[in-house]
């Protein structure tokens, strides 16, 4: 079925008699939470540090590009929204940002009101506030091998439970996977899942995989979580309706402008059912209180007079030039042996390496001897799952004009082709 089932596992067994330490940890690591003991930052965060170097060109951030921020625009808010102290004040969530925001929504074919939108700090919040207003210790929550890191974070603290679910390069997640994984008796109180320009796969889910899974959810009694970072970026044409237009009681839809504006600015949302929105708004107020009041404000009026479809144009044009040179590059320049996903939009091409081929140690020898960076597959696998492949890779044609993604492309390929020869004559690529 290839479908494996992983428990977070904590080491409470390790927890030292009241009042003991463990000999060279810090006084206070025995009063740590179990699931935390022993925790270390996700692989994907502890590269970026090592790919910062100024001799390094990076194929490896999720980043947006940085010269198609409307900075100037929302610097003329920001010093509007100065000149009045209530600005800096507390007070309630902004109704022109959720306003704003339920446009965006009906303009991709989502049904929403304002009172639908619960105001987040960027869409890492709004998947941390969902999982823990649904998954308990030990329930079941169905995700794809390899999946965004942030995602992961989010459940950690609460011990799911983790189906894991298969993709196709071709059209991401299998559903027939998981309807076979429910027949069988599994439960999923969760579905978590990326539709559009998949982070890391770059793929994008057909219309007739969405609507399969939201009968699935209606017949088996689970929510799905819909994280659309990159839904307005497609490069061709429009994407598919997200899932929440399919049905808008079982969906939790999330969305952010890091993409699309600013990632500093820190603003992304929730839309789901309003009876449910001041529940969640408590867990999130837990951890908060509230949002950058100033941010949100700006947001708002930002929108309502930025000309946006001329500045999604911008952004899609941008990155369709990108993209399809990182496309062309890898068609002419890769070994045998590899294939790698076609996005329809978003900032990432996946990478499959022939099957002996290990990303990290790769991704090793191409900062070391080529100054180029990327992120291998372990990243986006779940720590537990001792068989994920390793032999993959993600790259990001965001931030990078096309002629330096085709120099780039080409030392990866250099690297990799450097790595088969030795490979196939038993030298130190082994």
């Amino acid at each position: 079925m290839d479908v494996e089932i992983h428990h977070h596992t904590t080491n409470a067994d390790l927890r030292p008699p009241l009042g003991g330490r463990v000999p060279g940890q810090p006084v206070m690591a025995h009063l740590l939470a179990p699931w935390l003991r022993g925790r270390e930052r996700s692989l994907l965060r502890r590269l970026v540090n090592r790919v910062a170097r100024r001799d390094v060109t990076s194929l490896a951030g999720g980043l947006p590009a940085v010269d198609l921020f409307p900075r100037d625009a929302y610097g003329e808010k920001l010093r509007e929204l100065l000149a009045d102290p209530r600005s800096v004040q507390y007070g309630p969530p902004s109704g022109d940002l959720k306003e704003q925001i339920a446009l965006l929504m009906r303009r991709r074919g989502v049904p929403c009101r304002p009172e639908e939108i619960l105001i987040t700090a960027g869409a890492q919040q709004a998947l941390q506030v969902a999982v823990a207003a649904l998954v308990a210790r030990g329930e079941c929550v169905a995700l794809e091998r390899f999946v965004y890191t942030g995602v992961r974070e989010a459940l950690a603290p609460h011990s799911p439970r983790l189906l894991t679910l298969p993709s196709s390069l071709d059209d991401g997640l299998d559903v027939e996977a998981l309807e076979r994984c429910l027949l069988a008796g599994e439960r999923p109180r969760l579905v978590y899942v990326i539709p559009d320009a998949h982070n890391p796969l770059g793929v994008s889910l057909t219309w007739e995989k969405r609507e399969r899974l939201v009968v699935l959810a209606r017949d088996y009694d689970f929510a799905i979580l819909e994280d659309d970072p990159y839904g307005l970026l497609c490069c061709d044409g429009e994407f598919e309706r997200p899932l929440a237009a399919l049905d808008s009681e079982r969906v939790i839809h999330v969305g952010t402008f890091s993409k699309i504006l600013a990632p500093a600015l820190r603003v992304g949302w929730m839309r789901l059912p309003a009876p449910l929105v001041d529940r969640f708004a408590a867990v999130k107020e837990a951890g908060d209180l509230e949002c950058s009041r100033l941010t949100m404000l700006a947001v708002g009026r930002l929108l309502a007079d930025l000309d946006f479809d001329r500045h999604l144009e911008l952004l899609r044009s941008t990155y369709r030039r990108r993209r399809d040179a990182m496309l062309e590059e890898l068609e002419d320049q890769l070994p045998d042996g590899c294939a790698f996903s076609e996005p329809a939009g978003g900032m990432f091409v996946w990478v499959e390496l022939p099957p002996d081929t290990d990303g990290e140690r790769l991704l090793e020898r191409a900062l070391a001897e080529h100054g180029v960076a990327f992120v291998p597959s372990a990243a986006f696998a779940d720590v537990h799952d001792l068989d994920a492949p390793a032999n993959a890779v993600r790259l990001s044609f965001s931030t990078l004009e096309p002629e330096s993604l085709r120099v780039a492309v080409a030392k990866f390929a250099a690297c990799l082709r450097e790595w088969r020869r030795e490979q196939t004559t038993g030298g130190r690529g082994r």
